[in-house]
């Protein structure tokens, strides 16, 4: 699992920005659309799609990626993927075998490589592939889902946000994606419930 977390920013349905962190490399790229009501989502249809998700990401800055639209289908079929296993671990039911097998198969072709620099810097090896991206990517879901924290994959406790981090606060009692928006929801609904009577 990827250390440096530094958070999306995602947008409200009102346009306004709110920093996301779902706290692992493989559960930023779920809020790049998904199955089903997910899809409206979408954005990983075009390869600018793609390179805005990596740029925005927690990868080191300078990815040296090629991307081709026939590369996409498989790109959306791991994040896909993610997502069920995400959500499994979130409401503790058994892993679906058929996103296991997809991440297990996304996870064996050889993955991104950094190089130390002349500086004590690092800079991605050449050659950079989607398939040695979506590698480095299921790697990180194996570590999340088989590490410390992958009991702590948690769904958004707003009734109408959904979205999937992991809880990696010392007490393990993060309930919200974000406070900066949903957990602010909350803490003004329930001003306004106690303030009504």
């Amino acid at each position: 699992m990827t250390e440096s977390a530094t958070g999306l920013t995602l947008y409200t349905p009102e346009g306004r920005p709110y920093r996301f962190d779902p706290g692992a490399l493989c559960l930023e790229l779920l809020p790049t659309g998904g199955p089903g009501p997910l899809a409206r989502y979408e954005v990983l249809d075009t390869p600018d799609g793609l390179y805005a998700w990596v740029a925005a990401s927690r990868l080191a800055p300078g990815l040296p990626l090629a991307v081709e639209e026939d590369d996409l289908p498989a790109v959306r079929r791991l994040r896909d993927a993610l997502h069920g296993l995400a959500a499994a671990r979130a409401h503790t039911r058994p892993l679906p075998a058929g996103d296991v097998a997809v991440v297990n198969e996304a996870a064996a072709a050889a993955p991104l490589v950094e190089l130390l620099t002349a500086q004590g810097g690092r800079a991605w090896a050449p050659g950079a592939t989607v398939a040695g991206l979506l590698s480095t990517v299921a790697r990180d879901a194996t570590d999340l889902f088989t590490g410390p924290y992958g009991h702590r994959v948690r769904e958004c406790g707003a009734h109408d946000c959904h979205l999937l981090f992991v809880d990696t606060s010392r007490p393990g009692r993060r309930r919200w994606c974000s406070m900066e928006r949903c957990g602010n929801r909350e803490k003004v609904r329930a001003h306004r419930g106690r303030t009504a009577s």
